[in-house]
């Protein structure tokens, strides 16, 4: 099952209408990851460019190489004892021009998602509305956040 699909829809934001990503399988940095390149823009994107060698426009899914399972239980049997995490990513990389006759740079966005190991068994809903309740939020802020990331004023 792969992750996304094609095409994505963007959401909100000051100056693009209707945007649209178009997307390919891309080989990921390494083999814990799915990479998804974007290859075409839909919608009023001017002057934004899809991926290539110099601007890339990606999104790499992560997860733990290895699932680390739930500590020990403490001797009240009521604790667990350095309970370890699982880890999970959202890079988002977008080149961006900082000067006209400079090369772009890359922008990064990372989501960093840290799953106490034995919550996905024992409470997988309150790990399905944590995700829930993040990324509502971020499609609730998106134009709102980008505006906050152009003007450094928090709106």
């Amino acid at each position: 099952m792969a992750l996304l699909s094609s095409p994505v829809t963007g959401q909100t934001q000051t100056g693009l209408t209707s945007p649209t990503y178009t997307i390919t399988a891309d080989m990921a940095p390494d083999s814990n990851g799915q990479q998804y390149a974007v290859t075409a823009l839909g919608g009023t994107q001017t002057g934004v460019v899809a991926n290539n060698v110099s601007s890339p426009f990606t999104l790499t899914y992560w997860k733990p190489k290895f699932a680390r399972l739930r500590g020990r239980i403490g001797a009240n049997g009521y604790s667990v004892i350095n309970n370890p995490v699982n880890t999970y990513k959202l890079v988002t990389r977008k080149g961006v021009v900082v000067m006209s006759t400079a090369p772009a740079e890359v922008m990064t966005i990372s989501t960093v998602v840290n799953v106490p190991a034995g919550s996905e068994g024992t409470d997988p809903l309150s790990v399905r509305a944590c995700f829930s309740a993040h990324i509502g939020a971020l499609d609730q802020s998106s134009a709102a956040f980008g505006t906050l990331a152009v003007t450094g004023v928090m709106p």
